[in-house]
């Protein structure tokens, strides 16, 4: 099922669409008979969890409106190497231009989504896995859902759609007090004032100004631990900062609410999936 939320991924195909076709497919031109017509599979190479076949479906429908996409597997799926996750049929030339542009935005979603995936399992219940806002420029919509067929969570969108007070703000605004005052009157009634720190001073500090969440930045195991005491329930934890997959599974059994983890997103490594055409004589 196609999701709004995925954004306006017809302007993200195009422009990666412009980018390799500008000068057109030479190889193919000279290779591939016009009206020959073939048939491909989409293979995971490794272990993945399923993202971004309606993606893919959009990309060569793009260059063959009357391509024939079958998805063998919905997103979020996990499935062992080997597996075909999804077919196409179409005009060859077609399908050969809008291979690299399909497999790249697959590949990165697949893999966004296993990462996550791996997180959300270590935690094993005891807090919610969000990304951040450390996405591939353009790519944010794209990222986001794999994050959610990951079974992770959303943190905010964008810079308007929540306030987040860091160590910037702070110095800025004169203080934590000052920040978490000048934000409660100035966001939306409904929108909560998270607020970042550093030390058990800074969590004391945000808790008296009234900060709803309370985010521990770069606090080792001790230190969250300690937060979580003082906070008591007062303010939602959020934790961020060097939690990798062999540490996820520690902090989230803290007492925290949500764990955020923006190597999800900034620095994932792509799934290994193929494009394999049937050979024809």
């Amino acid at each position: 099922m196609w999701d709004p939320e995925l954004g306006d991924v017809d302007a993200i195909i195009d422009r990666a669409l412009r980018e390799d076709l500008a000068a057109g497919d030479v190889t193919a031109r000279a290779t591939v008979p016009l009206e020959l017509t073939a048939r491909a599979e989409l293979v995971a190479k490794a272990e993945t969890v399923v993202c971004g076949l309606a993606v893919a479906e959009r990309v060569f429908l793009r260059l063959d409106g009357h391509a024939h996409w079958e998805a063998r597997h919905p997103d979020g799926t996990a499935v062992p190497r080997g597996t075909v996750i999804a077919v196409v049929d179409g005009n060859a030339r077609a399908l050969l231009a809008a291979e690299r542009t399909a497999l790249n935005l697959v590949q990165r979603m697949c893999g966004i989504a296993s990462t996550v995936r791996a997180y959300v399992t270590a935690a094993a219940g005891r807090c919610r896995v969000t990304d951040t806002r450390k996405t591939m420029p353009g790519l944010r919509s794209l990222d986001r859902y794999a994050v959610r067929c990951g079974g992770g969570h959303n943190h905010r969108n964008d810079l308007g759609s929540g306030v987040l007070i860091k160590e910037n703000h702070i110095r800025c605004a004169g203080g934590i007090a000052k920040a978490i005052v000048a934000a409660r009157a100035h966001a939306p009634h409904g929108m909560r004032i998270e607020c970042e720190v550093t030390t058990l001073v800074e969590v004391d500090q945000a808790l008296s100004a009234g900060a709803d969440v309370i985010l521990l930045d770069n606090m080792d195991d001790g230190m969250v631990a300690q937060s979580v005491e003082r906070i008591a329930g007062r303010a939602l934890i959020e934790v961020s900062g060097n939690v990798d997959l062999e540490r996820v599974g520690r902090v989230a059994g803290l007492g925290i609410d949500l764990v955020s983890v923006g190597a999800l997103t900034h620095s994932v490594r792509a799934a290994d999936v193929s494009l394999l055409f049937e050979y024809r004589t």
